[in-house]
């Protein structure tokens, strides 16, 4: 029978015959693929079915140009136009033939370098490597890149009319192929439809015997990288040929094709089902799109035979045609309840299991095939039945899986006409959807679901309450989901624009701008007080800094630790919203809005709000804003922080375009702020976060225009508007964004004089508000000050830091007028000393006394001379430096560390930061530069004492446990939860219907960690972090890592990513430096630490000290490539770590033995898991010595290990592990036992 099958295909006459059967013919064959060959595609086909090596060498010698290929292909679609007749239905399809020759290059071309050498494909090489055999010439044309689909689907239709039983064996043979399988059935099996369980059980148990068998849907070989695309081009040009010529519907193609492909996906070998599977959704597909044809087929004629019955009507009289169509409607119907039933059957068949298969691969080809469904044939498949399988799958643990289910239902609501019968399926799903795009823990899904969120809300789906929260992902971490969610905000700006205009009879274009400037605020306003509302609801962190910081000292100092960044969540959503929304990238409206006096009424005088400033611009307009687009104070902060941010924007976004276009925008910004920041400036200099919004202004401008455009008064009067600002507030953000403003003034090199003069006055007016300050005082660092005192002082010390921190002052500072007076240094250095006394209140004032020291020494040490001679008044200036020096070291050592003053902690922490910043300067490890060249701290090194050092570990052991306490306070409920989560996971079904709430609880952690604790944090990290520089820098001993490393996996992933600072210290101490004696002693020391907090139940098991141990294991080798050793430890530190926890382990294990302590026991002997991963790269020489060494320490203890008790399983695993790595060198043993 196979050879019966190839001769009537390789009669081309009658293969046109056959394509000659109905008149849609042509709309086929402008699709087809075509042969490479050069003169007929007779000769190509005859060509692909031999698979002598002397066919090869032809199909070489023919190989064409590109040119050549496209003479075939104009004369194969004219010479079907010819005998069909009608020119009018065949020119349309003959100017579309360039279609089908752009896409051929896309499946073919591709694959043709790799056969560069033969020429041709080359089945038996192909089988050769793939195993696969080629006895199939259907899977060996889907294998040829250069075959033409098309017409071997027509060859496959002509054998079926001749020989159908060969030809349906022919096709059960090619699904066998592409499953891997090269058992074959004749054309007797194929249709013995009883037999097929029988015959599939016998093809399998061979593969049941491959744990992983290859077959092309997963195989990597590259010649399988298109094998899917052409398998699913078969599929589609055989249903699609087959329905054209009525094989489809007389046939037993699809009874056939049906009964083994819905056997083959319910086999339990992975290659049948997945392959099963996707041949049924590619055949469900094909039929989707001939379904869609009958449907329409029946439209039309339904259609024809109403105007039949008009005419019939008027003519009074019947004629032939009514007939014809009342056949052809009959005719139409059979096969569309014949296409229907095939859809059925392959979806109750394939589908309906498989959609939740375990693999994830299977379950993904099913969503992704649906969603073509709904595309195709909507009105079958866009109904409720169908579409719960999609929001089923919603909830899936796969990405991919949620991810084509979201992209199926992008298709669904694309399709406005069915809109109507998605309602059920919509409000059911809904809730899922925008959890998904609130929590999900992927990326891409979450932009894709807000994209089917998106179409919803076109279509007024959506609730305002489920808006909103699309609308807060604006302040979304990730860019792509701020982009993503930006069409949302749109929409909600656009009604909420309508709605402040609603009522006017006419509005201009100018009264629509400010409406929809107004609308911008108050969605901005709107939308960040529900985040700042919601738990753990994080803002910018400048918001209200003042006002919390007398009630909590704690949020002051996180805001004196990140107030350096200046991007907010307004500035991310700026960025997002900038193409989308005009007033965003309006800056001049925006200007023009935040000008006008939204506190003034129409009878209230124009004149009060702007003052002399003024001058003309407070018009009768102005003095009366209209409601429609009055601000409230609120909304004039937000749109403060808009306009600033759009500035920015509109300065990046030019810089990126033509040459001079970012001078062009920068002048224009320039000469519309000259004129309205003075106004700015008076208009909100009482609030303190509206006026650090202003500040941040004048730097995003080109100041030179002032001397150009002659306006040096006016810059004069800008610099006294920032002076007066940065003298009048306290709160962090507004001295910090002033002086980073005077900085850019300064940097005017144009405008120098006026510069030069404004410091100094700036300077004057400092030393002038700290020795009235403290003027009548003779011992500041005893005398008492009243409460507004400590408040002026603190200010004042406060505004010295930030700026001291920015710019040089130490002249400034030591500047006394000759002994007239006392020097800033003597004052500040008094006020300093006032720590001792542990004032609460004075906290700030003595921090930032002492920050400013800080930063003195360290203005000055750049100043040191490198010279081996220094002149004398170098070495004057190093005298001096030197006590003042001392003098700070001592006040910092005595608050950090010492026992003799009663410090605020708040101030402990800030001197024992700055205390080792200064030993990390002048650290005597450190004396020369990157280029070889001296330091100039090199001249003063500093040395930090072993006690010294020891009492900073100790404070830092200190500030750990208080963290740990906090941390522990906020996490036990999420410990509990994750515990949780993790034993319904393990229970769950491979469908995983759990994965929803998992999924959930997953990505809303970081929103369930509160305020609190994230500043906690904060200050604790900056404070390990200032430890670990001082080891890194070698001004502490690395020994006292080990204090850190104890706690690995307690304090969070923060803490842990420090902690691996060490771990580095001590791979180059070990290993580059040749230190393994210290190494040795700081991993024993760490780990007995570690397991001393679960002995101690401080924590609830061995977890973090096996976590503490896998991260040590890494001190013990350095890896190469391909994880290759390329540098060891020495083995005998590596036995010394081992044998010392030996010996200490037993000893505790010995002791909780005779004190019946099984509790005890339990958990010491635990500490064997502790010590197995520290096994993963011993060598057999150093196993048997710790070997020998563990049976030595059991038996001095009298301790026996049990073979059968359960309680010694880790230390029989530890000892199992040795026992394996001692027999990893037989040989060598087995030398030394001769």
């Amino acid at each position: 029978m196979a050879e019966d099958s190839p001769a009537p295909r390789r009669s081309q006459r009658e293969r046109k015959l056959a394509q000659h059967f109905t008149s849609v013919d042509s709309a086929l064959s402008k699709g087809k693929r075509k042969r490479d060959d050069s003169e007929t595609e007779d000769e190509g086909l005859d060509e692909r079915d031999v698979h002598a090596s002397e066919d090869e060498g032809d199909d070489e010698d023919d190989e064409p140009g590109p040119k050549s290929k496209r003479k075939p292909r104009r004369s194969k679609t004219k010479s079907p136009v010819k005998p069909k007749g009608p020119p009018p239905a065949k020119k349309p399809r003959a100017a579309k033939q360039p279609a089908p020759k752009s896409d051929k290059p896309a499946m073919r071309r591709g694959r043709k370098p790799k056969n560069a050498t033969t020429g041709a494909f080359n089945a038996a090489e192909v089988a050769k490597d793939t195993k696969i055999s080629d006895d199939n010439p259907l899977f060996n044309a889907i294998m040829n890149p250069s075959a033409a689909l098309q017409s071997t689907a027509e060859d496959l239709l002509q054998t079926l009319t001749e020989t159908p039983g060969a030809a349906q064996a022919e096709l059960v043979n090619l699904i066998l192929r592409a499953c891997g399988c090269n058992d074959s059935v004749d054309a007797d099996e194929a249709l013995d439809y009883d037999g097929v369980v029988d015959a599939l059980d016998n093809f399998t148990e061979l593969l049941k015997q491959d744990n992983s068998p290859v077959y092309p849907l997963t195989s990597k070989l590259p010649i399988f990288k298109k094998f899917r695309k052409s398998l699913s081009e078969f599929l589609g040009r055989l249903i699609s040929s087959s329905a054209s010529l009525g094989h489809l519907y007389t046939t037993d193609l699809m009874p056939t094709l049906q009964t083994w492909v819905i056997a083959m996906s319910s086999s339990q070998i992975r290659s049948f089902r997945h392959t099963a599977t996707v041949v049924a959704l590619e055949v469900e597909t094909a039929l989707c799109e001939v379904a869609a044809k009958v449907e329409k087929e029946a439209e039309v004629i339904g259609r024809q035979r109403e105007g039949e019955k008009k005419r019939k009507a008027n003519n009074k009289g019947t004629g032939a045609k009514d007939k014809q169509l009342e056949g052809k409607a009959a005719e139409v119907r059979e096969r569309r309840t014949k296409v229907a039933e095939y859809l059925k059957e392959f979806v109750d068949g394939v589908f309906v299991h498989r959609y939740r298969d375990l693999d994830p691969n299977i379950r993904a080809e099913c969503v992704h095939a649906i969603g073509l469904w709904f595309k195709k044939f909507p009105a079958h498949y866009l109904d409720g039945s169908y579409l719960r399988y999609v929001g089923w799958v919603l909830s899936d643990s796969t990405t991919q899986v949620r991810l084509e289910a979201v992209r199926a239902l992008i298709g669904v609501y694309e399709q406005t006409d069915y809109i109507g019968s998605l309602n059920h399926f919509t409000e059911r799903f809904k809730p899922r959807l925008v959890e998904m795009a609130t929590s999900d823990t992927e990326l891409s899904v979450r932009v894709a679901v807000i994209q089917v969120l998106e179409s919803m809300d076109d279509n007024s789906l959506l609730e305002d309450e489920e808006r909103e929260k699309l609308c807060l992902l604006i302040y979304d971490q990730e860019p792509k989901i701020r982009r993503a969610v930006s069409g949302f905000v749109k929409s909600m700006w656009d009604e909420t624009a309508e709605e402040r205009l609603v009522g006017r009879s006419k509005s201009t274009k100018n009264d629509k701008a400010r409406a929809g400037v107004k609308a911008l605020a108050m969605l901005l306003v709107k939308w960040g007080s529900v985040i700042d509302r919601s738990p753990g609801g994080l803002d910018d962190g400048e918001g209200d800094s003042e006002d919390t910081a007398n009630a909590q000292a704690g949020r002051k100092e996180l805001t004196a630790l990140a107030v350096a960044n200046s991007t907010g969540r307004v500035a991310l959503a700026v960025e997002a919203l900038w193409d989308e929304l005009e007033p965003v990238s309006d800056w001049e409206g925006l200007l023009d809005v935040l000008l006008l006096d939204h506190s003034a009424t129409g009878e209230d005088n124009p004149q009060t709000s702007h003052g002399g400033r003024a001058d003309g611009t407070a018009d009768g307009s102005e003095a009366s804003v209209d409601e429609a687009w009055r601000l409230d104070d609120v909304e004039e902060g937000i749109l403060l922080e808009v306009l600033v941010a759009a500035l920015q924007r509109a300065k990046r976004v030019a810089a990126g375009g033509k040459k001079g276009e970012e001078e062009t925008v920068t002048n224009d910004i320039t000469r519309a702020l000259i004129k309205g920041l003075p106004r700015l400036f008076i208009k909100h200099q009482t609030d303190s976060k509206r006026i650090a919004a202003v500040l941040l202004i004048p730097q995003l401008m080109n100041l030179d225009l002032y001397l150009e455009m002659r306006m040096i008064a006016g810059y004069a009067s800008l610099w006294d508007d920032v002076t007066k600002q940065f003298l009048s507030h306290s709160s962090l953000p507004v001295l910090t964004h002033a002086v980073s403003t005077i900085l850019t003034f300064l940097a005017a090199t144009s405008l120098s004089n006026t510069n030069s003069t404004k410091i100094l006055e700036l300077e004057d007016e400092l030393s002038s508000l700290l020795r009235d300050a403290v003027a009548g005082r003779d011992e500041i660092e005893v005398t008492s000050f009243s409460e507004d005192e400590v408040l002026s002082l603190g200010a004042l010390c406060t505004r010295l830091a930030v700026l001291s921190g920015n710019r040089d002052l130490t002249a400034w500072t030591e500047e006394d007028e000759g002994g007239k007076q006392s020097s800033v240094w003597d004052i500040i250095s008094a006020i300093s000393e006032r720590g001792r006394l542990g004032y609460k209140e004075e906290e700030t004032m003595v921090k930032q006394a002492l920050r400013f020291l800080s930063f003195h020494i360290i203005w000055k040490a750049k100043e040191l001379p490198t010279s081996a001679e220094p002149s004398p008044d170098e070495i004057q200036y190093k005298d001096k430096l030197s006590a003042q020096r001392e003098s700070l070291l001592e006040k910092l050592t005595e608050y950090a560390i010492g026992t003799q003053s009663n410090t605020v902690e708040s101030v402990k922490r800030e001197a024992f930061q700055h205390l080792l910043n200064l030993h990390v300067l002048f650290s005597s490890s450190l004396t020369v530069d990157a280029e070889g060249l001296p330091l100039p701290t090199a001249s003063l090194p500093l040395t930090l004492e072993d006690e010294i050092q020891y009492r900073c570990a100790g404070f830092v052991q200190a500030e750990i446990e208080r963290y740990a306490d906090i941390y522990a306070e906020h996490r036990p409920r999420e410990d509990e939860e994750s515990q949780s989560e993790r034993s319904d996971d393990d229970q769950a079904d491979p469908k995983e219907p759990s994965k929803q709430k998992r999924v959930a609880s997953e990505s809303k952690e970081p929103a369930a960690v509160s305020r609190s604790l994230l500043e906690q944090e904060y200050a604790f990290i900056d404070v390990m972090s200032t430890f670990l520089r001082a080891i890194r820098a070698g001004a502490i001993h690395v020994r006292h890592g080990a204090t850190l490393l104890a706690h690995y996996g307690r304090l969070g992933p923060s803490f842990d990513i420090c902690s691996r600072t060490i771990v580095d210290v001590l791979r180059e101490e070990g290993m580059v430096k040749g230190n393994g004696d210290l190494v040795a002693t700081v991993i024993i020391q760490a780990l007995q630490e570690a397991f001393t907090l679960v002995l101690e139940g401080v924590v609830r098991d061995e977890t973090n000290a096996v976590a503490l141990a896998k991260l040590l294991l890494s001190c013990f080798v350095i890896r190469g490539s391909q994880l290759s050793i390329v540098r060891r430890l020495d083995g005998q530190y590596v036995v010394q770590v081992h044998s010392t926890l030996l010996t200490w382990i037993t000893k505790r294990i010995a002791v909780y033995e005779s004190n019946k302590n099984k509790n005890g026991l339990r958990s010491s002997i635990t500490f064997f898991r502790v010590l197995l991963p520290l096994l993963g790269v011993i060598e057999s020489r150093d196993a048997l010595k710790i070997k020998a060494h563990m049976d030595q320490a059991l038996a001095q203890a009298k301790l026996e290990a049990s073979p059968s008790a359960r309680l010694w399983e880790p230390q029989r695993a530890y000892e199992k592990r040795l026992s394996t790595a001692m027999s990893k060198d037989k040989g060598e043993w087995s030398h030394f036992s001769f």
